[in-house]
């Protein structure tokens, strides 16, 4: 059962004093489950009061059979009942429960959650790839002041999880790229159960599986890219500092990190136990941790190693603490999400200029209408990040753009963004050219439901516009001004050129926008004298 690690007798006190939320961050990961109870006020920031930690390898049962056992499952209920009751005792606020990879994966995921709802009465969410990546990438940037300072040269956040590795590059301050390798701890571990039973060279074996995917990485994301910091993130190598007698938060040369490696996994299985401090539980799932992060400041040649002792939990609370207004974050993480979609435009060679335009225009329309529309910040970043990606698919295919389009975003992980918001505008995208369907045809081939339809239909409505002004891609229109005035949403644009194909693809994608917002778009022109 789950063990307590110690509780703060002056909570209540401190409570009844000021305005604070106790809040619980819970994450069933692929080898553990925990629950961080912190309190959050805009006074002190986020204090952790609690952490409780069970280890359970959920993943050796979701990577080798794509479901979870009974017997596994029932222990995890165990331990969310258990979680519930502390809870209780910490008079929590609110709390968000987040399952990674290992339930994920599996078959039986919806009833995992189901029986995890009916024992607990603990409505669990399963996070995507990215969501997961981005929390834990959030956790690092909200809590550390040197964040923003760090990433203004090459860096590079690796984090190592039991399913996957998850690369992101930073550089100037902006987000270069993201990229996710299936080469997490325990995954490695379960692939290679036979070969380790076969030799006394184990750490050589997992360095020559990982060494392809490493390779692979360096060339289509490090070429001419200098990377002169690595921030390692993983639940492994912050117990393993904090063994050494660290600091929770510390930093490493390069040089520093090699010798700490060395001394580690030098010797027998059983030494290594000891040397980490006699914790037996899962130190098969160490080794491949530090094979990985070894071979990655190799291959980067990074020169500082920080590891800043923080999980998921962590950024679950500051994500909470974010869309409550308690904490104002320092880092422009929506930035990130934009710059993670500009990104792939690049990759596939998008019209830039094209795109600049579009997204000026899209964006005034949306802010324009409000009050029609009736959708709100996070629906603006989706439809922002529409207009950058609706062009990739010509790099594929000049006559199935949209349809290749749509494969390029559903294949294409972009950090910060769940499955159901890729899906929204792969498909606002996909509609962008394509006749909109009714939602009883759409429903056949998607788990989306009506709202996300009706979502789907406004963003394609106010993309279809927005690209028609920009047909030609030649930019014609120096200035814009657009102005809802009743039943009419009224673009006037100031140039010389002639904008005859403009007008006309313009006065067809407007029949669409009518029909979905009863507002009627009129583009006139004012020609310049």
């Amino acid at each position: 059962m789950a063990m307590r690690t110690g509780a703060d007798t002056e909570a209540q006190e401190r409570r009844e004093n000021m305005q604070i939320v106790t809040f619980a961050s819970i994450e069933i990961g692929s080898y553990e489950v925990g629950m961080k109870i912190l309190e959050l006020s805009r006074k002190y920031g986020m204090r952790e009061i609690d952490y409780i930690r069970h280890s359970l390898e959920l993943g050796k049962d979701a990577y080798n059979q794509k479901e979870i056992g009974n017997e596994m499952l029932e222990e995890l209920c165990e331990v969310l009942e258990d979680f519930t009751r502390i809870m209780k005792e910490y008079q929590v606020d609110d709390y968000r429960a987040c399952a990674t990879s290992a339930i994920r994966e599996t078959r039986n995921c919806l009833l995992i959650l189901d029986k995890i709802r009916i024992r607990t009465g603990l409505e669990v969410e399963v996070l995507s790839n990215s969501e997961q990546r981005f929390l834990g990438y959030k956790s690092i940037a909200s809590n550390e002041e040197s964040f923003q300072k760090i990433i203004q040269k090459g860096t590079a956040i690796v984090d190592v999880g039991g399913g996957s590795i998850q690369i992101s590059l930073f550089d100037k301050d902006a987000l270069v790229s993201t990229q996710n390798l299936r080469l997490g701890t325990m995954r490695i571990r379960e692939r290679l159960a036979e070969v380790e039973r076969q030799t006394t060279h184990y750490d050589e074996i997992i360095e020559e599986m990982i060494n392809n995917e490493l390779k692979s990485y360096k060339r289509l994301y490090l070429k001419d890219r200098e990377i002169k910091n690595m921030i390692l993130v993983g639940d492994y190598l912050n117990h393993l500092t904090a063994r050494r007698g660290k600091a929770k938060s510390t930093s490493f040369t390069r040089e520093e990190y090699m010798k700490l490696y060395k001394e580690i996994l030098s010797g027998s299985h059983q030494e290594m136990v000891e040397r980490l401090g006699g914790i037996s539980d899962n130190p098969s799932l160490v080794m491949p941790a530090l094979i990985i992060y070894r071979k990655l400041i190799e291959e980067t040649g990074a020169e500082t190693i920080w590891v800043p002792g923080l999980s998921l939990s962590d950024g679950l609370a500051y994500d909470y603490a974010e869309q409550k207004k308690i904490l104002q974050p320092s880092h422009n993480f929506e930035n990130d999400i934009i710059e993670a979609a500009k990104n792939i435009a690049k990759r596939y060679e998008s019209n830039k200029t094209h795109l600049l335009g579009a997204e000026y225009l899209a964006l005034t329309i949306f802010d324009k209408m409000k009050r029609i529309h009736g959708m709100g910040k996070r629906e603006r970043l989706l439809l922002q990040i529409a207009v950058w990606l609706h062009d990739c698919g010509k790099y594929i295919s000049m006559n199935r753009t949209a349809a290749c389009s749509y494969e390029i975003v559903m294949s294409t992980e972009i950090i910060g963004l769940s499955h159901r918001e890729r899906e929204i505008i792969a498909n606002a995208i996909r509609f962008d050219t394509e006749e909109l369907i009714s939602f009883e045809e759409f429903s056949m081939g998607s788990s989306l439901d009506r709202d996300d339809y009706l979502l789907i239909a406004k963003i394609s409505a106010i993309l279809r516009v927005a690209n028609s002004m920009d047909r030609s891609h030649k930019q014609k229109f120096k200035n814009v001004k657009v102005t809802l005035k009743e039943r009419e949403l009224l673009v006037v644009v100031d140039t010389v050129e002639d904008i005859t194909l403009e007008q006309g693809l313009f006065s067809h994608k407007a029949d669409f926008f009518e029909s979905i917002f009863s507002i009627k778009p009129v583009i006139r022109q004012k020609r310049q004298v």
